[in-house]
């Protein structure tokens, strides 16, 4: 346990959400310190725990009933189970929410209604709860009731029109990013939405309701694509590993395998002529601007091409890191965990576990220098801290109904 201070030290949050969006949210409040409290299903929990292979396996090398994909976002969170299709269970997370500083939850809309677990319902019995609701459309408009996952919204949302290789390419089609990154984004703004709602409420004394969308979040997040097609009024396409506004700023070919090349200014792209040994490159018209160069991209990209197969990935990467122009592998996630960057940084952690006594995860990136994120728990077991948080929040033993 950290003696150090914490950020959200004394905020209470309730997780009623499950699979990801939300869990990332409640983990990255309580690394920042919050308490945070997952209500999940008696016997069955986060639907995210039967979501294996590979699972867990315990000090004794048996395999638990989690799979790998709950511990990435469910650290330092003590978990419950109550049953809220009960009026008992109801009640208790009625009471726990009374108790509670945020109410996290992703049910469908009007899902907690039945239950009077709604935000309608929770502010009007304190209303300086911050509730926080995430679904795959929002709480209004005509797709409302609609359920959202994360490869639905990328398709929907226009990520996967601009993700993948371009047409006319070998294996050119739509294609999604490599991991939820919809539902990770949107985690992201679900805390950075609860802050602003929190520190509105310490001003105030007032809650509010945050009602945020997976499809809002995709959208948002396409920065650059969103911006060149608003202002200058051409769909994007799908350009493989190309950049739409830079050149050269995608994958080449080496003796080898393969090197990432992000050449940002002119000034970078000239170093990397030099390198290359072909310094008439960055005086040709046609290539000495960005500009020029995004104008003229099929003619550089092939003489690129040409000229990168014929050092190795290392070689190139020491002399163009040497030069000072931005480079790199294309890693495995074991060449990942393996990089003497990664390493330094620390950014693979151990954490402690009820059942297997020790389970690996990833550092939260945050670095703070005066109330730094910490890792007193480990992603729980499935209601291992109920009669620890009924006593804690509400003065029970475990005995109270609807658990």
């Amino acid at each position: 346990m950290t003696t150090r201070p914490r950020s959200l030290a004394g905020v209470k949050v309730l997780d009623l959400s499950r699979v990801l969006a939300g869990p990332w949210c409640g983990q990255l409040l309580a690394d920042l310190g919050a308490d945070v409290v997952k209500v999940e299903r008696p016997g069955a929990g986060d639907d995210t725990r039967s979501w294996g292979p590979p699972w867990l396996k315990d000090a004794s090398g048996e395999q638990t009933r989690d799979a790998a994909y709950y511990f990435c976002a469910n650290r330092n969170k003590r978990s419950v189970t109550i049953d809220i299709a009960t009026p008992e269970g109801q009640a208790l997370v009625r009471r726990l929410a009374m108790e509670a500083d945020v109410v996290l939850e992703n049910f469908k809309v009007g899902g907690l209604e039945q239950y009077g677990l709604d935000h309608a319902s929770l502010l009007e019995l304190k209303p300086a709860l911050v509730y926080c609701s995430i679904t795959g459309f929002g709480q209004t408009g005509p797709y409302a009731q609609r359920a959202g996952y994360d490869f639905l919204i990328q398709g929907m949302g226009g990520l996967m029109s601009v993700t993948g290789r371009a047409e006319g390419e070998e294996g050119a089609g739509p294609q999604k990013v490599g991991v939820a990154l919809t539902d990770v984004l949107t985690g992201l703004y679900a805390t950075v939405g609860v802050l602003a709602a929190l520190a509105h409420r310490d001003r105030t004394g007032q809650g509010q309701h945050i009602d945020l969308a997976l499809l809002d979040v995709q959208v948002a997040c396409l920065a650059n694509q969103t911006a060149n097609y608003l202002i200058g009024g051409a769909v994007p396409r799908r350009m493989g590993n190309a950049h739409p506004n830079i050149v050269p700023y995608q994958d080449f070919p080496t003796a080898d395998g393969d090197m990432i090349l992000a050449v940002g200014n002119d000034g970078q792209f000239a170093k990397f002529c030099e390198v290359a040994g072909k310094p008439e490159w960055s005086r040709d018209e046609r290539f000495a601007t960005n500009a020029a160069r995004v104008k003229h991209r099929a003619e550089l990209i092939p003489l690129l091409r040409q000229a990168t197969v014929m050092r190795t990935t290392h070689e190139w990467i020491a002399a163009l890191e040497t030069a000072g122009v931005p480079c790199g592998p294309i890693n495995r996630l074991d060449e990942v965990f393996a990089d003497p960057q990664v390493l330094a940084r620390g950014l693979r952690i151990e954490l402690p576990h009820a059942a297997a006594g020790t389970v690996p995860g990833v550092a939260n990136p945050i670095r703070m220098s005066a109330s730094p994120v910490a890792y007193d728990r480990g992603p729980p077991v499935l209601g291992e801290h109920t009669a620890e948080v009924l006593a804690q929040w509400l003065g029970e033993g475990s005995g109270s109904a609807g658990i």
